[in-house]
């Protein structure tokens, strides 16, 4: 809420390349931040519609490449009208997990330089992770993102993670570093990827 500028800090300062971003307009600022929550908006309309949302003047062939990237375009293209199919508000034709896709390509498409992700993957099934995994890293390639998230697969490729609890930082560093001091990320990390296997 702080970096796009829903609410302004009370005190301190956000900033980005050194710029707070009180500075800026509210509109350039918007432009340059992409917000994926874990609900998503569908509108009434066709699928590529949905998806062009994030660039309004996006070709065909630019939607049908990102929903290849995050992996949306398998089921789009086994829809009866493809990506001319046409939802309802809310999406209510389609299943949670195919909503959070579409709305991945949206982002893509937008191309923000900072992107925040809260809890973007809760509504996909682990299997269909696994395939957006390598979509999703596309997505984070070349950009500061925040990616809050209870599946740590999710994360652990970050820069920086910070495991919150008690409503304060508990723990900080990279996965790896995590891993090492064996505290409340590394129990979470383990029992997900015994839960994994079990699947």
């Amino acid at each position: 809420n702080l970096i796009p500028r829903f609410y302004d800090v009370q005190e301190g300062k956000v900033m980005v390349d050194g710029i707070d971003v009180r500075d800026v307009t509210l509109s350039s600022l918007r432009t340059e931040v992409g917000v994926m929550l874990q609900d998503t908006f569908i509108f009434s309309g066709t699928i590529m519609d949905n998806i062009r949302y994030g660039k309004l003047d996006a070709t065909e062939e630019e939607i049908i490449e990102a929903a290849k990237v995050v992996r949306a375009h398998d089921f789009i293209k086994d829809l009866k009208g493809g990506y001319h199919t046409y939802v309802q508000e809310r999406g209510s034709t389609l299943s949670a997990g195919q909503r959070q896709l579409i709305s991945f390509a949206r982002t893509l498409l937008s191309d923000p330089k900072v992107l925040i992700l809260d809890e973007a993957t809760s509504s996909i099934d682990t299997q269909t992770e696994v395939l957006l995994q390598e979509g999703l890293d596309r997505l984070l390639e070349g950009r500061t993102a925040f990616v809050v998230a209870h599946r740590l697969s999710t994360i652990r490729n970050s820069d920086r993670i910070f495991f919150i609890g008690d409503r304060k930082i508990l723990e900080s560093g990279s996965h790896q570093e995590l891993l090492k001091q064996r505290g409340r990320y590394y129990h979470l990390y383990k029992t997900q990827s015994e839960l994994l296997k079990k699947m």
